[in-house]
């Protein structure tokens, strides 16, 4: 267990820093990582209480929050470039981190919903380019719209897509239009 916890804290330090941008990418590699570490309860559980002649059991509970608690905290704080970092370390939990990130760059989050339904929408493939390069930047634009949990389904992005066909595709643009079995996104 120490030798995996050892390797995910290094694949962790690997992780591309968090800068304000898309914060949904952030909140999941870091919830999945809290969660295989077995941290994540810390964000939504409060502190255990110090009480009056404690048991043994109640002072290692406890103490366990507190120290996960404390790299909890680490983890997240360390997926953030210096400046945010600055702002968020002299919270007093995770979950108050967490909390604060989330009510932040959740409420910001209708301005992405429409920038990339705006980039989908306005993404035109040219002939100067390959296409395959062209098909993964479409690729990527629409994980960026279903990361934002906009709800465009098959029969609204197929159409898209084929439009988006560069010019010199106009004859295949034109079948695929006209062909009669259901098209799906799905490999």
């Amino acid at each position: 267990m120490a030798q995996s916890m050892k390797q995910m804290t290094q694949d962790f330090v690997k992780l591309e820093r968090f800068n304000k941008g898309n914060f949904k990418r952030l909140q999941k590699k870091v919830y999945f990582i809290l969660t295989t570490l077995k941290l994540v309860y810390v964000l939504t559980s409060p502190k255990p209480a110090e009480v009056e002649n404690e048991t043994l059991a109640q002072g290692r509970r406890r103490s366990k929050w507190e120290q996960d608690d404390y790299l909890c905290k680490g983890l997240i704080l360390n997926a953030m470039t210096d400046e945010l970092f600055d702002i968020y370390h002299s919270m007093e939990s995770a979950g108050e981190v967490w909390t604060a990130l989330e009510a932040k760059y959740l409420s910001e989050n209708g301005g992405a919903k429409k920038f990339v339904v705006s980039h989908f929408l306005n993404y035109k493939m040219t002939d100067d380019k390959l296409v395959v390069d062209q098909v993964h930047e479409i690729q990527h634009i629409i994980s960026q719209v279903h990361q934002q949990e906009v709800n465009l389904d098959d029969t609204v992005i197929i159409p898209s897509i084929i439009d988006k066909l560069p010019p010199s595709w106009k004859d295949f643009r034109k079948d695929l239009k006209h062909k009669k079995e259901e098209m799906t996104l799905k490999i």
